[in-house]
């Protein structure tokens, strides 16, 4: 006769020496190797070198503290630097900078070109000299650049709805800054308004709320469609990652 086999087998002892089963989790760059874009990063070094130079001269060329006051001047160094700091990214196969500043130099560069396209070339004589190379890349050839970035090296989806609202905080700011900086300066003062259609002495200040009302609306309305095209758009840099391992067929 055999031994009846108990109802409750106590557990084993573990051996001494042995360790136990640790997770071992396998980061995703070990899978798949980081994609260096050597390309993309001598594009976007070269947008912020010409973009860093343009501002360069014109700083050179008139009062520093003036020239710092226009948004193009502003817009045009934010460029500069998220540019620079993207190209760092490309080329090292990092993580891309968040959306939101990308967003925002993307949007406050594209406003800059439209601004003076629309609102400043057909009221202000043409620059001359080396004012007109500046003028061409702050206001045409950048904003230009950063577009053909976004739409042909990033990838899509980034731009949220939500990101909208918070890029017109700085547009806002710009002309609380104007009207104060005008208030600061005595009557008759030379650029005293650093826009016509900020000119409190020439419109009033109803006049020029109004148009800044309007201004705004359309530049949350273009921060709006940036977005929609961001997640429509199809994605230039997709690719088939290379993981190590190769698949055989099926013998048989």
């Amino acid at each position: 006769m055999t031994a009846p086999i108990p109802r409750d087998i106590p557990d084993l002892p573990a051996i001494p020496g042995i360790p136990g089963v640790l997770p071992a989790p396998v980061p995703a760059a070990a899978v798949v190797a980081p994609c260096r874009r050597r390309l993309t990063a001598a594009f976007r070094l070269l947008i912020a070198l010409t973009a860093a130079a343009a501002v360069s001269v014109e700083i050179w060329l008139g009062a520093p503290l003036r020239v710092l006051s226009r948004i193009s001047i502003q817009s045009g160094i934010l460029l500069a630097v998220v540019m620079l700091l993207s190209a760092r990214k490309a080329w090292t196969a990092r993580k891309p900078l968040p959306s939101a500043l990308t967003g925002a130099a993307l949007l406050y560069a594209v406003i800059a070109a439209l601004v003076y396209h629309l609102l400043l070339a057909d009221v202000t004589p043409p620059p001359t000299g080396w004012h007109a190379l500046t003028n061409v890349i702050l206001h045409t050839a950048a904003p230009a650049a950063a577009v053909l970035d976004w739409l042909l090296l990033t990838a899509p989806a980034a731009l949220h709805l939500r990101q909208a609202a918070t890029w017109l905080i700085y547009p806002a700011t710009y002309l609380v800054f104007t009207l104060a900086r005008a208030e600061l300066l005595s009557p008759g003062t030379e650029a005293r308004y650093l826009y016509p259609f900020l000119d409190v002495d020439a419109h009033g200040y109803k006049s020029v709320l109004a148009n800044a009302l309007l201004i705004g609306l359309s530049i949350y309305a273009l921060a709006v469609l940036l977005v929609a095209l961001d997640h429509t758009r199809p994605n230039p840099i997709r690719h088939r990652a290379k993981t190590g391992f190769r698949l055989q067929p099926p013998v048989g």
